[in-house]
């Protein structure tokens, strides 16, 4: 997954189904990987990984979604915020 941007890991989770797919150019990349293995859209959030730090960031264009009440690229529940870091720190910390 850090092949495209070095540094760090574009993704988008499931906290559904808790996983998550990494490693694209664009958080919709990873988020069409999801929707095409059965995932549902509203389900999905974009966030970024660095692995040197073992730190998610939660700000991604797939996140706007005002339907869902988040107006802005960064996830604003902090619920979804706690699911998303979750999932990414058992699925890729220490990697």
């Amino acid at each position: 997954m850090m092949q495209t941007l070095a540094t760090y890991i574009k993704l988008a989770v499931d906290i559904n189904r808790g996983i998550l797919a990494g490693g694209g150019v664009y958080h919709a990349d990873c988020e069409s990987v999801l929707l095409e293995d059965g995932s549902e859209q509203q389900n999905i959030w974009g966030a970024d990984w660095n692995p040197t730090t073992q730190e998610v960031t939660y700000e991604a264009l797939i996140n706007i979604r005002p339907r869902q009440n988040n107006r802005s690229m960064e996830i604003a529940d902090i619920k979804i915020r706690e699911q998303v870091a979750q999932i990414a720190h058992k699925l890729l910390g220490n990697v």
